[in-house]
Order: structure tokens, then sequence, then C-alpha cells
């Protein structure tokens, strides 16, 4: 389903026209999406100026992060020496600040906030960004690295450490007309070299509809080896529930381009989509009916038969929404024994099968977190998978094993393309982003959190949402 208004804002003179008429027509930015397998350099020669509070603790981490995915960084006087050694191995020299012409735009801005101690040190905060946000180019990131409120001693720390959330909740929504983006990465003490994955991704085009979104690098799955930066899943096995259309088929199709051999499974009436699709990609077609008794012991014996598992994506669902009132007990039992139900039933099956330092990936929704009218049950089960995540991750910790979340908000689907043209306008327009997100979108994400450098993230749930103005 295409979005009119993002397809008119894509063409230059149309812009031009609707803005020197002065009408009230919002033209939501087209956003710079990776289209192919990941690069080894994703930010090659982007111009990204970076930032530090005083007593940073991270910018080394940083500065490695950022020269090895090809930035090249524009940073003070006093982070010259972090950038040193990075500039040298990856031959991305840092430059000062004032290098930068004065009508230059960067592609990123990314502060190191880790030493803000207390109210006073937010000002720095504020004195790095306030001259850089009106020189973002189109699609730039706004980064802010933290440390996790448990992670400082005071609680005036604590307090100047999560004030930083609501600052990029903020900023996301004032730099996402022109489709820029806004996140929040906070570490925890012990998981420094964790960081890189993570900001590579939030810094790189395969993020582009996440916004407004605070990633917790933790050290508490035990540590299984970072992988590669490309082909990033290469001789993996994958499963992807619901596979047959929609983000379940986008999310089949990058798991395959990153190297993986995926296990196609949807119900047997999906028989012709899922073959096809497993013939495209090289994968392997599994017709499941995710509600019968057996389902478990059936995909088990599958994937027992391909000698083990990697990653789990759990993504097929089902709606029947209907208000409290007129749904029947049927409907309930439905969609909750899909949902959720199916999801624990059917992980439980697959975790002896589960290799070390494997990954878990469940659909949640905006809708479970804010809820939703008629949606009851969806919302209720969509819930629960964040409950069910947080719990499942402690107890698979110790295998190097992580278990995440994902909470699409509104994504052209052929779902969304069904649901009327007032409300679909409403909810597109209502992020901060302004528009409605991609299967390839969501699919992206998913394979963040599929790969080795994904560890250190666990028991979160990251809501793909363009920014949306509702959820929690």
């Amino acid at each position: 389903m295409s979005d009119f208004l993002v397809d008119l804002g894509a063409n230059p003179a149309a812009r031009k026209l609707i803005k020197s008429l002065g009408l009230p027509l919002p033209l939501p930015q087209a956003l710079l999406r990776e289209r192919g397998a990941w690069k080894a350099r994703p930010l090659m020669d982007a111009k990204v100026v970076v930032g530090a509070a005083e007593g940073a603790e991270l910018a080394a981490v940083i500065a490695d992060s950022l020269c090895e995915a090809g930035a090249d960084p524009f940073v003070p006087e006093a982070l010259r020496p972090a950038f040193r050694d990075a500039g040298e191995t990856h031959g991305r020299p840092a430059r000062p600040i004032e290098a930068l012409g004065e009508s230059t735009k960067i592609a990123a801005a990314v502060f190191d906030a880790s030493g803000v101690r207390d109210v006073l040190g937010l000002r720095a905060v504020y004195d790095f960004f306030h001259p850089l946000i009106s020189r973002l180019a189109t699609c730039a990131r706004v980064i802010v690295v933290g440390r996790a409120t448990e992670a400082v001693q005071t609680a005036e720390a604590a307090a100047a450490q999560a004030a930083l959330e609501g600052f990029v909740r903020s900023v996301a929504k004032e730099v996402g007309r022109n489709g820029s983006t806004a996140n929040l990465i906070t570490v925890g003490w012990g998981a420094e070299e964790r960081l890189p994955p993570v900001l590579r991704f939030v810094a790189s085009p395969t993020s582009a509809f996440v916004t407004a979104q605070p990633f917790r690098v933790t050290d508490a799955a035990r540590a299984v080896g970072r992988g590669p930066q490309t082909r990033v899943l290469e001789r993996k096995t994958v499963l992807v529930t619901g596979a047959a259309r929609g983000i379940g088929e986008a999310t089949a199709r990058t798991l395959a381009r990153e190297g993986a051999r995926v296990v196609c499974l949807d119900r047997p009436g999906d028989d012709a989509a899922i073959s096809q699709l497993a013939r495209e990609i090289g994968g392997v077609p599994l017709l499941v009916d995710l509600a019968a008794d057996d389902a478990p012991t059936v995909i088990e014996e599958a994937l027992r038969g391909l000698g083990g598992l990697d990653v789990v994506v759990h993504n097929a669902g089902i709606t029947r929404d209907k208000t409290l009132a007129r749904m029947k007990p049927e409907q309930w039992d439905a969609v909750l024994g899909v949902n959720l139900a199916a999801v624990a039933r059917v992980n439980a099956a697959l975790e002896p099968l589960l290799r070390e330092g494997g990954r878990v990936v469940c659909l949640s929704s905006i809708a479970g977190l804010a809820g939703n009218v008629g949606q009851s049950a969806y919302a209720a089960s969509k819930a629960g998978i964040v409950g069910w995540v947080r719990a499942t991750s402690a107890r698979l910790a110790p295998r190097g094993i992580t278990v995440n979340a994902i909470a699409p908000g509104f994504i052209e689907t052929r779902l969304t393309a069904a649901i009327p043209l007032a409300i679909r306008e409403a909810a597109r327009r209502l992020s901060a982003l302004g528009q409605g997100g991609l299967p390839e979108d969501v699919a992206q994400a998913i394979t963040f959190f599929a790969t080795p450098g994904a560890q250190g993230l666990t028991g979160t749930t990251l809501r793909v949402c363009g920014g949306a103005l509702v959820g929690a």
C-alpha cells in the first residue's frame, strides 16, 4: 500500500509548489533505507559530529565503532586523543569541528553523556546539540550514549541519566519532520564492549523507522562472540513463523540475504505462498497450524532433522477484533492461543535445540503497550509477550541466548490497507516521522536482534513505530 503524501513529498517540485502556496499539507520525508545486504561500512564518508560531557567514559568505544563503520568524525580538541587509534586503524582520522563548513549538513550527531553525574552536567547536552540540530541532513541521526541508572552511585546521577530519555524522545519529535531519528543507548557496567554493534545499527539506514527509543545494553547474557559485520547470519538456521506474507515474508527474505537458512512456517492453507518463498530464498517450507495440540512436537521434529537451531522468530499472530461486550469466548481463546500460548509452547519445545548464543525474537505491538478499542484480546496477548520475554531472557541468559520483542507501530501491509481511510491517515501521521513503516523496517530490526552483535540486548521490547505518539 503506497502512502500518497510520502510519494508526493519525494518530488522536489511538488514540495516546492505546496510550500510556496502555503498549503497546510504535511509532506513526510521519504526515509533513507538499507535496501540490500548489510555493508561492512554502512556510514562510509558520512560526516558525524561527536561530543562528550566532562568525565565521559565511552569515547574510545564510540570512536572505534564509528570509524570502523566508515564515518568521517569531527570532534572537539578534547576528544582527539580518544579517536587517534581508531582513526589510524580504520583510516578515518578525526578532524576538528571547525573544519566543517558553515553550510555543511551532518549525517549524525553523537554525544557521550556517560560522564553526566548531576543536573548541572546536563547543560553539556544542550550546549552540544543546540547549534547542530539545524545542521542535520535529511534522514540524519541524533544519538545519545549514557549509563544505565543502576550503574551510577547517587540519586542525582540517576536522575541526570534518566533525564536523557525524555530529552531524546522530545528531540525525536522535533527532527522527525525531515526524516531524522533520535535514540538513546544506555550502557551498564561491564557491557562497554557490547556497545559498538548497537551504535552501528542505530546510526545506519537499517534503523530508518526506529526513533525515540532507549536501547539498554547490559552484560546479562553470557558472552559468546561478536560475529562478522557482513553476512551476519552465515551458516545460521532460523525459524520464522507466519512467514507467508507481510512482516513475516519480509523478515524471511532479509534473514536469508544475510546468509541464514530460513525455515518458513505458516498454516497448511498457505502452502503455495510458503513453498514459493522458500524456493526463492533457498529456505525450507514448514506447514503447521500453531493452534494444533501437536504443533510444538511437529516443529521440534522438523528442526531436529535439520541439525538444530540458532534463531527463533515468533512472528505468527491473528486478530479477532471485537469490543469486549460483543466478543465470543472462542474468539478470545483463539487470539490468546496463537499469539501468546503458542509462543510459550513452541519455544519450550525448541529450547533444547537452540545453540549457545542463540536468539529468540517475538512480535509484540504498540497496541499491546497502549491498548486499542476492540482489541482487548489482541492487546492482552501482545502485552503478555513483553512479560514472557522479560522472564524468559533471564532464564536463558546463562547459555548466551538473548530474548527480545519488537513492537511495530503502523506498518503498511494488506491488513492496514483495509483500515478506513480516515483512521489509516491518522495512524500514519501521529508519529514523529509522520508516516507508516514498511514490513522491511520491522524485518531489519528483527535481523539485528538475531545477530551475534545484539548480545548486549536481552529482555527488551523495541518499538519500531516511527516515534508513534501512542504507547509506552
